[in-house]
């Protein structure tokens, strides 16, 4: 059974920064592209940031590019979010996701696309 699993939220005031882990387990990470979405109350799940199979390619909204960086680490089965200058509309529950893709540097911001969720962990960034 394929798992992802979040971690690394909390409770952060205003300018802070998080990293957000998510530890895959029972597939092989480099055969898939990688997301990070977010989702708060009453609004649409936002992918936030996406990597490609080899890392090469990325892709971030406009709302937290230059803040937000993932990363991945295939020998650890890990992929990251790193969130710095924290805004309160940051606020939400944060999901990584898995895409089975062929190309390497294939990825997408559309979360149907994705086979594999984890079960989110949330950030709350306080003013």
């Amino acid at each position: 059974q394929v798992t992802l699993v979040e971690s690394g939220g909390g409770l952060v005031h205003i300018g802070d920064s998080l990293r957000l882990s998510c530890v895959i387990s029972n597939l092989i990470l480099s055969d898939y592209a990688m997301g990070w979405f977010r989702q708060s109350p009453g609004k649409e799940r936002e992918c936030v940031a996406a990597i490609s199979r080899n890392g090469a390619v990325t892709h971030y909204p406009d709302s937290v590019k230059g803040r937000f960086t993932i990363s991945r680490d295939d020998a650890e089965n890990t992929v990251y979010l790193q969130m710095n200058n924290l805004r309160p509309e940051d606020t939400a529950a944060y999901y990584c996701a898995a895409k089975s893709v062929s190309s390497k540097q294939h990825l997408s911001f559309i979360g149907a696309t994705y086979n594999f969720w984890g079960q989110g962990t949330q950030v709350t960034v306080s003013s």
